[in-house]
């Protein structure tokens, strides 16, 4: 019988139980996106917490576009020394550091510093409501050149490994949604040419590191939304990405223009928690990569069933490591009471704010 607190090897990587801090938006960088000591101090509470990998907040990768405020960036090699504290602290605690790698979109802040905010399409987001610059093929090699150069300032900072962000809405993300892309060329209409932005800057970064380093992907199971990506066009991606040698594959879902009102949060219930495990669990039936579930993950029990029922390999969490950052060193000794994290309308953030972006 499996337990979540195996030793297990992924991509090359000994983690020490299968548990994953999934990616937020920290918000404590500064105003360039470099390291701070609040910032490192949460990622120290989180590797002493016993979880076996800590995938970090969204991290952007060019600084020629808008991105949020306090945001981690990686978008020169100014950051590849900062970085190596950040990882040697991680390693010294037995945890696994991945850094999540996003280009915003349409769904950064709004600012007045000139920078510009891409889009497939210059289509209105329903959620954040700002209209993105429709995005050329220079445009479109520039930015899976900044994935690139990025995966290897992580690769020389000592991460190990990275994660696309490829999910709720980001621009990666767009691209996968047929009412957000409504391009006529090679990049648009069917899911087949919808997923070359996604394949490209995968096969980009592969050719900068190399086939061995880890690179993972963050994915939607569907946007639930009109006209958004469906679960057939999900787990076309994830068959393809299999095929080129992708690392492993986290499973969420949903984006902002997908929730029922601004600024709250897709309200679930106790009894659909986790709510992507049937999507994950069937995209772990039919493909060789090993697949990590995000989304409503509370309970030891649940969790232990998944694992075991499932060809699913990981269990990632954020929320309830926001509110208690040692909850995996408090179930690996013994008192499995459920994370003090439930569903809810409002997750607040290390700044205070409300946690809208993310299902997690």
């Amino acid at each position: 019988m499996k337990s979540l607190f195996d030793q297990t090897q992924l991509a090359g990587m000994t983690l020490k139980n299968r548990f994953v801090r999934s990616a937020t938006y920290d918000g404590v960088s500064d105003e360039k996106g470099h390291m701070t000591e609040e910032l490192f101090q949460v990622y120290e509470k989180l590797a002493k917490g016993g979880v076996g990998a800590i995938i970090t907040g969204l991290t952007y990768v060019s600084d020629l576009e808008e991105s949020y405020q306090a945001q981690m960036g990686i978008y020169d090699d100014s950051f590849i020394e900062e970085y190596k504290k950040l990882t040697e602290m991680s390693h010294r605690y037995n945890a696994r550091i991945i850094v999540q790698l996003v280009s915003l979109g349409s769904q950064a802040s709004p600012g007045t510093s000139g920078k510009v905010m891409w889009g497939p399409s210059a289509v209105t987001d329903l959620g954040l409501k700002n209209t993105p610059q429709e995005m050329t093929a220079q445009d479109i090699r520039q930015v899976q050149q900044s994935f690139a150069e990025a995966v290897l300032r992580a690769k020389k900072a000592g991460f190990d490994g990275v994660q696309m962000h490829v999910a709720h809405g980001y621009l990666l993300s767009k691209f996968l949604t047929p009412y957000y892309n409504r391009r006529s060329d090679s990049y648009g209409g069917t899911i087949e040419n919808r997923a070359r932005m996604v394949l490209e800057t995968y096969q980009a970064i592969r050719d900068k590191v190399g086939p061995d380093y880890p690179v993972l992907i963050k994915i939607n199971c569907d946007d639930f939304m009109e006209q958004g990506l469906t679960f057939a066009d999900c787990k076309y991606v994830c068959h393809k990405l299999a095929e080129l040698g992708v690392s492993a594959i986290e499973i969420s879902g949903g984006t902002p223009s997908s929730r029922p009102g601004e600024g709250t949060i897709r309200k679930v219930t106790a009894e659909q928690e986790p709510y992507f495990k049937s999507y994950a669990a069937e995209i772990a039936q039919e493909i060789k990569v090993p697949i990590i579930v995000v989304g409503g993950n509370r309970q030891v029990g649940q969790l232990t069933e998944i694992i075991n029922q499932t060809g699913i390999e990981y269990i990632s969490l954020c929320r309830p490591l926001i509110r208690e950052s040692d909850l995996i060193n408090r179930w690996q000794a013994g008192e499995t009471s459920s994370a003090k994290c439930i569903s809810c309308t409002k997750c607040f953030r290390l700044d205070g704010t409300c946690c809208i972006f993310d299902q997690q």
